[in-house]
């Protein structure tokens, strides 16, 4: 008998249009994950949040054609993955994308997982390192809606794999390519890779979210198989902002001295693993001006890992190893990447 397994990519989203985006960062900043206070003051803000930033952001997306490239990204890997675990029997598998704070919704892909009637459900998450703002806030939501629509096949959470080694092979080998063009674009500089994550708030952090030691655990990795000496590559944060404290450094302020300091730049973005504003425009635009004013000798920005074959088996391992272990939530890398205090879900739950 063939076992029906759907497979749920969580994703952040992005707006399909220019008239998306206020509604867009409305979501965003009216999750509570993101702003912590009581819905009725954090909706009023982040509908005060989302009209103020709304024509900088429409600006930011009419570069990239008026809409964000994320879910047609996440429907190739989705379509990839598919393709990875075509091979295996006994097991009907089906891709579903459920993004956090636009289309196609959370509630919407519950309701589609259930037509698909799944005998077990594995979600995925897009996101290689653990954060209260992204797989928490992914797999809280989830769960709300499954218990609402009446979703009750055994679920399973992949939740975090920071050190997955198809992931880390497939970075490895996209800042390689990187480095090859840095030094054919300027023999005479030392190139400097800088692992490009996206920020936080500090306070978030000191409450004990894993984020900023599973993007360690990621460039350990990384730098490990490049063979990189320490002072050949360093880890940064960027997109931040409001007035709170982020952690650091930041990517601008490090682009801006490495660029003086005469080194040839090779930017990958280790938080991401599709292409959208983040690394489009705020890396590929901001940033490479930024390098350029301040004379970097070459500003090369590394893809992310995209489709990468590498990648992609890795993603359909942890599905089987998602299948093969025991209990609702797991880690991806096999073993705890996270300290006992954090607030991981595999250490914690994420209910």
């Amino acid at each position: 008998m063939t076992t029906r397994i759907a497979i749920v990519l969580f994703n952040l989203g992005g707006p399909d249009s220019l008239d998306a985006v206020r509604p867009f960062l409305f979501n965003l900043f009216n999750d509570p994950a993101i702003i912590g206070l009581p819905a009725i003051a954090r909706t009023p803000l982040a509908w005060l949040i989302s009209k103020r930033r709304e024509k900088k952001a429409q600006g930011i997306y009419a570069l990239m054609g008026g809409r964000s490239p994320i879910l047609p990204n996440t429907e190739a890997q989705a379509k990839a993955l598919m393709q990875a675990l075509a091979s295996e029997t006994g097991a009907e598998f089906r891709a579903f994308i459920a993004m956090r704070y636009w289309h196609p919704f959370t509630a919407a892909t519950v309701k589609d997982v259930k037509d698909f009637a799944p005998d077990q459900i594995v979600l995925l998450p897009l996101y290689p390192q653990f954060s209260t703002t992204t797989t928490q806030s992914s797999y809280r939501l989830w769960m709300k809606e499954a218990a609402a629509q009446g979703l009750t096949a055994p679920t399973r959470l992949v939740c975090c794999w920071p050190t997955e080694p198809g992931f880390i092979a497939a970075a490895a080998a996209q800042i390689d390519a990187g480095l090859a063009q840095a030094r054919h674009a300027a023999p005479a500089a030392k190139p400097l890779v800088i692992l490009s994550a996206h920020g936080l708030p500090k306070k978030i952090v000191d409450a004990g979210d894993p984020y900023v030691t599973q993007v360690e655990a990621s460039a350990a990795e990384i730098v490990l198989q490049l063979g990189l000496a320490k002072d050949d590559w360093i880890i940064s944060y960027q997109s931040r902002v409001g007035p709170l404290e982020w952690v650091g450094p930041a990517t601008d302020a490090v682009i801006e001295q490495a660029a003086k300091d005469g080194r040839a730049l090779v930017v990958f973005p280790i938080a991401f693993v599709s292409e959208h504003s983040e690394t489009l425009v705020e890396l590929d635009i901001e940033y490479r001006h930024l390098a350029e004013h301040n004379h970097a000798p070459a500003y090369i920005r590394v893809p992310t890992v995209g489709t990468h074959p590498a990648f992609i088996a890795g993603l359909a391992g942890l599905v089987r190893q998602a299948l093969a272990q025991e209990g609702s939530v797991q880690p991806g890398s096999g073993q705890h990447v996270c300290g006992a205090a954090s607030g991981c879900a595999c250490r914690v739950g994420a209910a």
